[in-house]
């Protein structure tokens, strides 16, 4: 057995039926020219047929007296009947169908008996393409580790034929130095918790003195600030990449302020149809990946920081100007903290989350008011036996208290988000979309494109 680090043993502990706690990636095919009618089942078979599994995809939680989640068991033997499946949307066969389904899929909870970890290659789109569904439980991988993973398993040459598995590849971990490296970094975690206390609460009281963070707790209640059941819904979008950098070389920001301005203007317009809109601006959870080289293709290397949205702002300008100056000085804050400090404060501002999860409850106030995620992606095109990717589509983890996850992929010449929100407290998720391109549009026009 393993130890599990504190933050694996948090999203485990966070987890129930209407609860789940996996993320999970929708992948776009576009078959090669020539393709014939066969051309998914026999993808479909020879990725079943990879059973060369890595360590990460055999681990399930050990049972241990009093359901405490603290160590790995590792399985011997995998059902690829069970992991990797073969699905075929209804007609007529449109992206609809294919989000549909998707949310269904993304509506259950892993078995925690088995590995944790699901594969659904999907056909039956109206076009031809095919689609990709992979879930793997978060307390194995943090968004950016699964993305690259998803992507890992595929090829930069359209002519490669031998087909990769994200469950098959090498695991850069060294298997006789992980459980050793696991226990020091949890005691290095143990031992920065009286500084992690005293050194952040001093950089919390200067940033709060001088206005400059937006602490949790802080944040309106809002309609998407609510117990949760377990039906999610899905909505999947990509947009040019190169439109957002116009804007964020107009207006002086960056990429991910760009984005995070698209998200408040479509959450503004979203919750003013809903007639919910708060005084008080939205605060966004974001996820900062501390993931570098030398860390495993998997495991939880993620902090957080928070950002003010100002959606009491009409001007989309003025808008993205106070984001922009949200993130700066937030992210300032989380670079003077060495990095089991930082890992722990992203642990504390998930902690209510937990706690959600355990209880069924939401905090009130939130600690914030939904959570926007900008993973890193190829930037090159991938193929998967000649077929290539057209799209990459996060889909991430709606809890109690939370409704509403957006996540997106920056990669080649896209940015394709993904939407989760639980299905009862986000009616109409789709509508996000329309003004998710409104907000954007918006963004350029004050920007002078």
């Amino acid at each position: 057995m393993n130890l599990m680090s504190p933050l694996e043993s948090m999203m485990l502990l966070a987890e129930s039926p209407g609860h789940p706690m996996h993320v999970a990636g929708l992948q776009l095919f576009e078959p090669p020219q020539g393709a014939g009618p066969e051309f998914v089942r026999e993808y479909y078979e020879a990725i079943r047929a990879r059973e060369d599994v890595q360590p990460l995809f055999r681990k399930h939680p050990a049972t241990l007296p009093g359901g405490l989640n603290a160590g790995w068991s590792s399985a011997d033997d995998i059902d690829f009947d069970y992991h990797v499946r073969r699905s075929a949307l209804p007609s007529p066969g449109r992206v609809r169908e294919l989000l549909e389904l998707t949310s269904r899929l993304h509506s259950t909870m892993l078995d925690r008996h088995l590995p944790l970890w699901e594969s659904h290659v999907i056909e039956g789109l109206d076009d031809g393409r095919f689609a990709v569904y992979t879930k793997v439980h978060h307390a194995l991988v943090d968004g950016v580790s699964a993305i690259n993973l998803f992507q890992n398993s595929l090829s930069g040459d359209p002519d490669q034929q031998e087909i990769q598995a994200p469950w098959a590849l090498p695991n850069t971990a060294d298997p006789a130095t992980g459980a050793s490296s696991r226990l020091g970094t949890l005691v290095r975690t143990i031992k920065s918790v009286p500084r992690f206390g005293a050194s952040t609460l001093g950089l919390a009281r200067s940033a709060l003195l001088e206005q400059q963070l937006t602490l949790p707790f802080r944040a309106p209640r809002t309609m998407l600030n609510v117990p949760i059941s377990g039906a999610r819904r899905c909505a999947a979008q990509s947009w040019s990449i190169q439109r957002v950098v116009d804007v964020k070389n107009a207006a002086g920001a960056t990429v991910n302020d760009v984005v995070l301005a698209m998200c408040a203007g479509a959450l503004r317009a979203y919750l003013t149809d809903q007639n919910a809109l708060p005084e008080k601006p939205l605060v966004a959870m974001v996820p900062v990946s501390l993931r570098t080289a030398d860390d495993a293709a998997g495991g939880n290397v993620v902090s957080a920081v928070l950002a003010n949205l100002a959606t009491h702002i009409d001007d989309p300008a003025r808008r993205l100007a106070t984001i922009s100056e949200s993130m700066r000085n937030s992210k300032a804050v989380l670079a003077q903290l060495p990095r089991p400090q930082a890992i722990a404060m992203g642990a504390l501002l998930l902690s209510p989350v937990v706690l959600g999860g355990m209880t069924g409850m939401s905090t009130n106030p939130p600690p914030f008011n939904v959570c926007v995620s900008n993973v890193p992606g190829a930037r090159n095109p991938l193929y998967a036996n000649g077929a290539r990717l057209q799209a990459t589509y996060p889909m991430s983890i709606a809890a109690h208290g939370q409704a509403l996850n957006i996540t997106l992929v920056n990669g080649g010449d896209s940015l394709d988000f993904g939407l989760v929100g639980c299905r009862r407290a986000v009616p109409h998720l789709q509508r996000l979309l329309s003004h998710l391109e409104t907000s954007l549009k918006e963004l350029e026009r004050a920007a002078g494109i």
